[in-house]
């Protein structure tokens, strides 16, 4: 009964063992999981600043207000929109500064194909 009760702790000490690497192994996948995610949020941060920062010079600040308001409703709208008037600026497709009438065209022609929605009384 002796043996058994040895080879019994050994078999529950390694099981113990395997359980607290499994454990570890998790605990390690999952700071790494945060370390990337806090990487890519760092860098999207840079991204959002570096187009806010040159959105200073490519708006007027009646269209840098348009916008402002747009992102409260459309935060990923406003990236896109941000994004697209950086990249038609630096080809010099627009003329600098953008004014708020340019920028509503602008932002008509991106939303040309959604279909709005409306709720019809019966």
């Amino acid at each position: 009964m002796a043996a058994m009760t040895i080879t019994a702790d050994e078999e529950l000490a390694n099981i113990r063992a395997q359980r607290m690497s499994q454990i570890q192994s998790q605990l390690e996948e999952q700071a790494a999981a945060q370390a990337d995610a806090e990487i890519e949020q760092q860098t999207q941060a840079a991204v959002i600043a570096e187009l806010d920062n040159s959105m200073k010079t490519i708006l007027t600040p009646d269209a840098r207000s348009r916008l402002a308001s747009l992102n409260l409703v459309n935060p990923d709208m406003t990236v896109r929109v941000k994004s697209h008037l950086a990249k038609l600026a630096g080809e010099n497709r627009i003329a600098v500064p953008v004014n708020d009438q340019q920028l509503k065209r602008i932002l008509a022609g991106l939303t040309e194909g959604r279909r709005e929605t409306s709720i019809r009384r019966i």
